[in-house]
């Protein structure tokens, strides 16, 4: 009996010390944006275009890699194994650092089509794209290292006058075509959420062009429901996402404050931060609650969606804004 008491109470003490440490490891990170621009104020009048950009990309990426528990999505060792919130949270982070980077490569750092690639961004851009479940030979955490060190390298030669081949151009066609790509991140996000209930949807693949032809027939309304395991994943998934989004643009405020002025855009980009700060506000419920449409409990994922589609509502606003002249 004394051992079956010795055995229980060893048990207990386990599973304490797993549940504090996987809340621990849950712990979202921060806003980061007061230590971003500090980082920038710190260079005084000296701060070229794009450092605060540049700089927001590090500090996301690197913050990925350093919060609490560290870089989890490819961890195999219980109990980080058997989390999913954080992990979801991290992909979301990723996806939106890698659509930057990527605007970074083919257009913020080149004047013209036909201009070279910045020779750091150019090693960069790719080491973003790993599986970001690999765990060894290369793992993921080793090549968004890589990846920092070369922004890193980028960034300093934006500084330094002495070295011109770095360059960031704060135009708008640039920054219109990275919101393009942010547009089709976000939709997803909100048509994902949405699913949380379940919906019949018709089938829209081809409107607006009579001729427009698709691979495969589909059907003309399909029911879409995220599966019940699911639902948080897709949740923390667009919340992370939104958390780095945010870093992002407070940065582009910065570093395109002309370009924005000048098509009298400031305030749609200040209206989009304002979504996105709403989807970092704090969790009270201990779970992810899926409440049906207007019945008694709450649905996060409806309330996530409705500040990600007006988010990205007003993002489509901004971008037509910089279209026009």
């Amino acid at each position: 009996m004394g051992n079956f008491k010795l055995i229980s109470f060893g048990a207990l003490i386990f599973f304490v010390i797993m549940y504090l440490t996987a809340w621990w490891v849950s712990r979202e990170p921060d806003l980061l944006v007061d230590e971003i621009y500090q980082s920038r104020q710190s260079l005084g009048d000296s701060a070229p275009v794009g450092y605060s950009t540049t700089t927001a990309l590090i500090r996301v990426s690197e913050t990925l890699l350093n919060k609490s528990g560290g870089y989890l999505s490819n961890d195999i060792m219980p109990p980080f194994s058997v989390l999913d919130n954080m992990p979801a949270w991290e992909l979301g982070v990723l996806e939106m650092s890698r659509d930057l980077a990527l605007a970074l490569r083919k257009d913020l750092s080149r004047s013209q089509s036909q201009s070279t690639e910045n020779k750091f961004l150019k090693v960069a851009q790719p080491q973003f794209n790993i599986d970001h479940k690999s765990w060894v030979i290369p793992s993921a955490e080793s090549e968004y290292k890589k990846a920092i060190a070369q922004l890193y390298l980028y960034r300093d030669e934006l500084v330094d006058p002495a070295k011109p081949d770095s360059q960031f151009y704060a135009r708008a066609d640039n920054l219109r075509d990275w919101l393009k790509a942010v547009e089709k991140r976000l939709g997803s996000y909100s048509q994902r959420l949405s699913a949380s209930v379940g919906q019949d949807r018709l089938n829209t693949d081809l409107a607006g062009e009579a001729s427009a032809r698709q691979s495969t027939n589909a059907p003309s309304l399909r029911n879409i429901k995220t599966s019940w395991w699911k639902i948080d994943d897709e949740f923390y998934e667009a919340r992370g996402a939104a958390w780095a989004l945010l870093h992002f643009l407070k940065a582009v405020e910065v570093d395109f404050a002309d370009t924005l002025e000048r098509k009298n855009a400031m305030i749609s980009l200040r209206q989009i931060i304002r979504e996105l700060e709403a989807t970092q506000q704090s969790i009270w419920s201990p779970m992810i609650l899926n409440g049906s449409g207007f019945g008694l409990l709450a649905n996060h994922s409806l309330v996530m969606a409705n500040y990600i589609s007006r988010a990205n509502a007003a993002l489509i606003d901004l971008s037509e804004l910089l279209t026009q002249g």
